[in-house]
């Protein structure tokens, strides 16, 4: 079962080096390597569901759009308001991220995920807005061991993962691999996917290199929405695909060594240089023009940390650097539709140069009671190069070379008390901020030449409780009050908003019930509001934005409850219960989609002492959902999600 609440899980994303949870005056979710294999996802949705306050909107594949106390985001916010990292890397660089960054992760073979909700602090700095999700690598085990995996189901998916580990003096070892491919549940609408990692650690009890490398190759045909509530209650219509066209290829590619040894004392100095690589391509289905777009970026950076531990004071600083150059082209095929003309859109490409420097130190001011101060602060340059003719062509504004600079901090502040051995509360203020995407400042059409995008910043309040409530029960409580400026998007009309504010008011419940021996329940509840604090009428009466309201495509409701059996060592068996609440689908607020509620199960009994078997049901009841419900041009639109499936597998572990 996952390590949560008063058990003493240990997680790394709080310092970037291992802490124990109960020890951090934060909301941070791990998913165990446990709950990872009897889940055995077919997308990382499935797995984020379990923590508070998270949803992962999947849309066709392997694609996905983002909330962690937040509305589900979309275009340059909802690339830029999470951070995705890799083994505490971020897989994308920070003004190139990518909305469907997940899919690079390697979730599938990972010994934990982590996930905190809310500003990070400040040991990350960009894209930690509103969240952060970190996908770790298993660690080389001591003696040799193999694992294998082998799965399908009435999808027509099939999977197969394994992985090799083992150590030898001071050198330990671990590859792990997967592939995926399925026909998809709509027409045309396939995928295949193949993922490695490698990992070797040098140790010899002074000074420790752990490397790790990274590849991602994903190759699907694009399924688009699906129009009107008919079609998607209509058990055959609602797998139609009119768009196909459209695919998305990818590829990705990191490298990482993290070099850490004592420097005398009680001081530790940790530094991990990487270098990343990707690229993909796919069309623009979603726009009448079906412009074909292609983008990637490569980089090298450097992280680094000093740690000093000694008496009540713990001090953390370090800088951290990254230099980055990256594309996107956009051209169409198609003869002029509207006012999208044929030929080459965009052209550019843009050199980032990055470097960020952070201080934090806690200090016990009695027994049980730790107060901590943090700041962080980025500066972040772009050099944008238009590779083609400056100026407007049909909608597209293609701007002049030009330098752009960002700088930016991000403060956090907390106290926290001990009730007891068992229980702990905490109360903190931290400030998340960070520079505009790339494609926010250079990829503008001739209607977008009012105020440019700016760093974004939000500022949150949190209150927690982390601990035991008696024997049986494990509980972890938070609320959070957040307010965000100079949130950047595209209003109905097609014009930019650069000083957008929203609120987002929430209660969240993470608890762990152990009813018998055997028998455990588990729930993720969260009550949250997130709403616009200002007035912006358009054209498109529909879109117009009033205070107050709710923002589109941010249920108030969600739940994710798991009752768990385990009545022998051999088997173990789990019920998930996964509610999404109603939420509008508009800016007005005049449509709305009424939620879903699915129910899933999931099985494994060990066969023998190194093989087992395991049997998945998703979607019991067969409910007709969305995945992901949307207004606009006029219609309601949906990503239809999967029907019944039985799915089956067997697993071997020597």
């Amino acid at each position: 079962m996952t390590p949560t609440l008063a058990e003493d899980a240990i997680v790394v994303t709080a310092e970037r080096r291992a802490t124990a949870l109960s020890d951090v005056p934060q909301s941070i979710t791990a998913i165990s390597a446990e709950a990872i294999e009897l889940v055995d996802a077919d997308h990382i949705s499935e797995l984020l569901s379990r923590a508070p306050g998270v949803t992962l909107h999947r849309g066709s594949g392997a694609e996905q759009l983002t909330a962690i106390r937040s509305p589900v985001l979309t275009s340059g916010a909802g690339a830029g308001s999470f951070l995705f990292l890799e083994n505490s890397v971020a897989i994308r660089s920070a003004g190139f991220a990518n909305i469907n960054g997940l899919f690079d992760s390697h979730y599938e073979i990972a010994d934990r995920i982590e996930v905190v909700r809310g500003p990070s602090g400040a040991l990350y700095g960009a894209n930690a807005i509103h969240g952060v999700v970190n996908v770790l690598t298993p660690l080389p085990t001591e003696d040799f061991s193999v694992f294998a995996e082998a799965y399908g189901d009435t999808q027509e998916r099939y999977k197969l993962k394994g992985s090799i580990s083992g150590a030898n003096g001071a050198h330990g070892f671990f590859a792990g691999a997967s592939v995926a491919t399925e026909e998809g549940y709509r027409l045309d609408a396939g995928l295949d996917q193949q993922k490695l990692t490698l990992r070797h650690i040098y140790d010899d009890g002074g000074v420790s290199i752990d490397t790790i490398f990274s590849f991602d190759n994903l190759e699907q045909e694009t399924a688009g929405f699906i129009f009107g509530e008919a079609t998607l209650k209509d058990r055959d219509l609602r797998k139609t695909n009119d768009f196909p066209q459209a695919y998305r290829d990818a590829k990705a590619a990191r490298l990482q060594s993290t070099i850490a040894f004592d420097a005398g004392g009680s001081t530790r100095i940790q530094i991990t240089p990487y270098a990343r690589w990707n690229e993909m391509e796919f069309p623009q289905h979603f726009l009448p023009s079906n412009a074909l777009e292609k983008n990637g970026h490569k980089s090298i950076g450097v992280q680094s940390a000093v740690y000093h531990d000694v008496g009540a004071l713990s001090l953390i600083a370090g800088i951290d650097a990254e230099y980055t150059d990256g594309y996107l082209s956009e051209f169409q095929s198609m003869p002029q539709i509207f006012s999208y003309t044929p030929g080459l859109h965009y052209d550019y490409d843009v050199k980032a140069v990055n470097a960020s420097g952070f201080l934090q130190g806690d200090y016990a001011l009695g027994a049980r009671t730790t107060a901590s101060a943090a700041v962080r602060v980025d500066g972040t340059i772009y050099q944008y190069d238009n590779m083609t003719d400056s100026g407007v062509v049909g909608r597209f504004l293609r701007l002049p070379d030009q330098t752009d600079k960002f700088v930016t901090a991000s403060p956090k502040f907390s106290l926290r008390h001990e009730l007891n051995e068992d229980a702990a509360v905490y109360v903190s203020y931290a400030r998340g901020a960070r520079p505009p995407q790339t494609t926010d400042l250079y990829r503008l059409q001739i209607n977008q030449t009012g105020d440019q995008a700016r760093p974004e910043k939000i500022d949150a309040v949190e209150l927690g409780f982390r601990g035991a409530v008696g024997e049986r029960v494990n509980l972890e409580l938070a609320g959070f009050f957040m307010d965000k400026t100079n949130f950047f998007f595209r209003d109905a009309d097609g014009f930019n908003v650069a000083d957008g504010k929203t609120r987002h008011v929430g209660v969240e419940a993470d608890v762990r019930v152990a009813l018998f021996e055997t028998l455990t329940l588990q729930s993720a509840v969260t009550y949250a509001r997130h709403t616009y604090r200002f007035d912006r009428p358009v054209g498109n009466a529909t879109e117009a934005i009033s205070f107050g309201d709710d923002v589109d495509t941010a249920p108030r409701v969600m739940a994710n409850t798991r009752l768990q059996w385990r009545p022998v060592e051999r088997f173990k068996a789990e019920v998930e219960w996964v509610s999404m609440g109603a939420y509008f689908t508009d800016a007005a607020n005049d449509h709305e989609y009424e939620g879903h509620n699915l129910l899933n199960l999931r099985a494994e009994a060990g066969l023998t002492d190194t093989l087992a078997a395991f049997i998945t049901v998703r979607n019991v009841t067969n409910e007709l959902y969305a995945e992901r419900a949307d207004f606009a041009f006029g219609n309601d639109r949906y990503f239809p999600g999967e029907t019944r499936t039985f799915g089956f597998g067997l697993r071997y572990r020597n």
